[in-house]
């Protein structure tokens, strides 16, 4: 008997639906074709001791499997259910007339539990858009996949309670998750606040304005100065998610398995921290058979680089082109697939080797040379491309001791929040742009027009520094947003002059 069941399989953020036809006849042998890797493969042994514990069997017949379409690659061990149940209805132990309505997805242990998924949240969707009635997966992914409205989500502990539902035997009620109710409960929840910061008023003031146009920040400064606490802070001021943007994030990390248990959808902008010691294709993503890497899962969010210099510079140099298209395209011979990496980099590093040039009361033991030996691990493209490079200066006891509170998360997220909103009413009809940091020079000329003592004051500064014409663009798109927060309708001299000082690296006296 020939009985068709359907899965999904994960490429890229997207998911295709795979059709598992089983076929039960006379004779002997276990067969499964159609491109399946070495989990698949193993899944005779899984699903033969599930079914025998529980008090059902596989048939002593020949049993052809073919997973379609055949020219995609089948991974991992999450099609352990649907071929089991395949198995079950084309020998007849469980009856079969509703089981091509449902995405069956899950590993099986050998006790028949089902194991955890990955990509839940994008086959949920593409079996809503491809008109299947419910999706059938472990109970711990179900919260996730149950954020797709229009499809009956059924999360199972045991593939007993799977066969007893196409039985008929089972009254298994679909798992429901109020999306909304849930988003907007959360969506302000952080476990971090700027209230929490004492002094570094200049150094809120520029994260606030890479907050505000969704700016790359590097901040340079002696070892305890604060640099990593700030960065950790940075989400907090963010606008919060919209669902799009929610769902569209919890999509990627659900690929890699890394939403939470029992997390229906993320309501906090990520915030990624990888060590230094990574390697470039764990950073941008790829692999054998491809992931999204780092800059991707701080997609929509922010990706902090402690320690700049101590990375490999190959690693970095891979980021140059993520940084300006604000994706990620990862080639293989027989397919490829695209990563959203829309990101704020943030980087920290100290200023020589010993962290203490420029320090105000400790002192510099480098060797002559060896600051900016040290600056030079770090490539001027990929400077270029960083619009705020600022020196973070260690905070002096009188004000670590201030019983005083420092300025809320709250209250600097408001005014990013009405910033941002000048940049999506501005960009409304611009596809792909929703903040200043993602201009191209002809919107930059359209949005950003000079007066005469504004224009003076950028020609000598780009004279005096010899910046590149990237940092011309850098320092007026900064420009550009320090005006939106001050919502003002056009650039003026002090918003070009702050910006200028927000180029330390490009002074020629730096690390000399």
């Amino acid at each position: 008997m020939l009985i068709k069941t359907f899965a999904s399989s994960v490429q890229g953020i997207e998911a295709t639906t795979i059709t598992i036809e089983v076929n039960v006849s006379q004779g002997i042998k276990f067969f499964l074709v159609g491109l399946p890797d070495n989990a698949v493969k193993e899944s005779q042994q899984r699903i033969e001791a599930a079914l025998n514990n529980n008090n059902y069997r596989l048939p002593g017949k020949k049993i052809v499997i073919n997973m379609a379409p055949a020219d995609i690659r089948k991974e991992g061990s999450a099609f352990d259910l649907p071929l089991a149940i395949g198995i079950l209805a084309a020998s007849k132990q469980i009856k079969s007339e509703n089981i091509d309505k449902y995405i069956l997805m899950g590993e099986l242990s050998l006790d028949g539990s089902l194991q955890p998924i990955k990509g839940a949240l994008p086959i949920a969707i593409k079996a809503r858009e491809e008109g299947f009635e419910g999706f059938i997966l472990p109970k711990e992914n179900a919260k996730e996949a149950a954020v797709v409205d229009k499809l009956k989500i059924y999360g199972i502990e045991n593939i007993k309670e799977v066969a007893q539902f196409f039985d008929g035997s089972s009254d298994m009620q679909p798992t429901e998750v109020n999306t909304r109710e849930h988003f907007f409960n959360h969506v302000h929840q952080y476990d971090v606040d700027f209230s929490d910061v004492k002094g570094q008023e200049k150094v809120k003031r520029a994260l606030e304005i890479a907050a505000a146009g969704g700016h790359n920040i590097l901040m340079i400064g002696a070892p305890g100065a604060g640099k990593t606490m700030l960065a950790k802070r940075i989400p907090s001021i963010l606008p919060p998610f919209n669902l799009k943007e929610a769902l569209e994030t919890t999509k990627i990390h659900s690929v890699v398995g890394k939403i939470e248990k029992g997390t229906s959808l993320m309501t906090q902008r990520p915030f990624r921290s990888p060590h230094h010691t990574i390697s470039d294709v764990a950073l941008v993503g790829g692999g054998t058979f491809p992931q999204p890497g780092e800059i991707s899962l701080a997609h929509n969010g922010v990706l902090f680089l402690d320690e700049l210099p101590e990375f490999k510079r190959t690693v970095l140099e891979v980021m140059r082109q993520p940084l300006e298209d604000r994706n990620i395209t990862i080639s293989r011979a027989r397919f490829t697939v695209d990563y959203p990496a829309n990101f704020i980099l943030v980087a920290s590093m100290n200023p020589c080797p010993c962290g203490y040039y420029n320090h105000p009361s400790k002192e510099c033991v480098c060797a002559p040379g060896m600051v900016q030996k040290y600056l030079n691990r770090i490539s001027g493209p990929l400077l270029d491309r960083i619009d705020i490079h600022l020196e973070v200066v260690p905070v002096p006891f009188n004000k670590l001791a201030e019983l005083k509170p420092s300025e809320d998360s709250d209250a600097i997220r408001n005014r990013v929040i009405a910033a941002r909103k000048i940049q999506i009413n501005r960009f409304k009809d611009e596809e792909g742009v929703y903040s200043n940091a993602q201009m191209s020079s002809k919107q930059l000329r359209n949005y950003s027009v000079l007066d005469d003592s504004s224009n003076q004051l950028l020609k000598k500064a780009m004279e005096k520094l010899n910046l590149s014409a990237r940092a011309y663009d850098r320092i007026l798109k900064v420009s550009r947003t320090i005006a939106d927060l001050e919502q003002v309708p056009n650039i003026n001299a002090d918003h070009i002059g702050e910006a200028i000082h927000y180029r330390n690296l490009d002074r020629e006296s730096w690390g000399v």
